[in-house]
């Protein structure tokens, strides 16, 4: 299950486009979990990798 964390680590900027209505599920979620926008893509992003059926090697 997918579980928000705090997490800090050195980054990089990155630019994305996200649809709005995206952004607007996000905004509540990260609003009811006190987690940052950048953190809570991080995470998603993290978790997606690490669950995907073709994992990178």
């Amino acid at each position: 299950m997918f579980q928000l964390r705090p997490d800090k680590k050195e980054t990089e900027n990155k630019t994305i486009r996200f649809p709005v209505s995206l952004i607007e599920k996000i905004d509540q979620v990260i609003v009811e979990n006190n987690v940052s926008f950048s953190g809570f893509v991080i995470q998603a992003c993290e978790y997606a990798l690490e669950n995907m059926e073709c994992k990178q090697k």
